[in-house]
């Protein structure tokens, strides 16, 4: 039977309000960049890391690294921040920082990762994929909302994220002390209109200091 992440793991990609969740340790194919997420540059590093995990997938499905699997590809992910501070209303796109991702399987360790990645770049003629590194490591503890909307209006879910923490003995803290949220694509931005795009939005968490 084929795994559907969508269903097997709603609690973690399709919150019902704003919550506090533990995400766990798994295993992703990532690209770093910089620049504007516009530019054809990006969508070609998409292209890359969809390669790579389709790739996974098919080696998985074959029962190259044991029992045969068979599942949906995992959603697109991004890390973000700015190199200049600029944030929302006045956010420069050009000066974006940004960390692209697509998450593996639990129990596709980084080793298989790493092979499956080696076989692509022998099948597919794409300098992007040399730039594909293979990481392994967990959110932790993090709040998120999902987010129903244009990407421009996200900045009113962070709001309520915010609000809701307020009440908690949580705060925001930096992804990997750079990056400020994470942003996980649950629709195809090329086909659904962006009122009905659907964009889980997380905060990693850390205890707040008490005087």
């Amino acid at each position: 039977m084929k795994y559907e992440w969508r269903k097997e793991e709603k609690h973690l990609y399709f919150p019902k309000k704003v919550e506090i969740v533990d995400v766990p340790e798994y295993t992703f194919f990532i690209i770093d960049g910089m620049g504007n997420p516009n530019d054809a540059l990006f969508s070609k590093e998409i292209e890359a890391l969809y390669q790579a995990s389709y790739s996974l997938r098919m080696l998985l499905k074959k029962g190259e690294f044991g029992e045969p699997f068979e599942y949906t590809v995992y959603p697109l992910e991004g890390l973000w921040t700015t190199s200049d501070g600029s944030r929302d209303d006045g956010l420069n796109k050009d000066a974006l920082v940004y960390r692209i991702m697509i998450r593996q399987p639990s129990g596709v360790t980084k080793e298989m990762a790493k092979q499956s990645l080696a076989q692509v770049k022998i099948k597919k003629e794409n300098p992007l994929l040399d730039q594909i590194k293979v990481e392994q490591y967990t959110d932790g503890k993090v709040v998120q909302m999902l987010h129903v909307g244009p990407f421009e209006n996200e900045k009113y879910t962070f709001e309520k994220m915010k609000d809701f923490l307020k009440k908690t003995s949580f705060e925001p803290k930096m992804y990997m002390d750079n990056y400020a949220h994470r942003e996980i694509y649950l629709s195809d931005a090329r086909r659904v209109a962006p009122e009905k795009r659907k964009t889980l939005l997380r905060y990693q968490l850390k205890e707040k200091k008490t005087l």
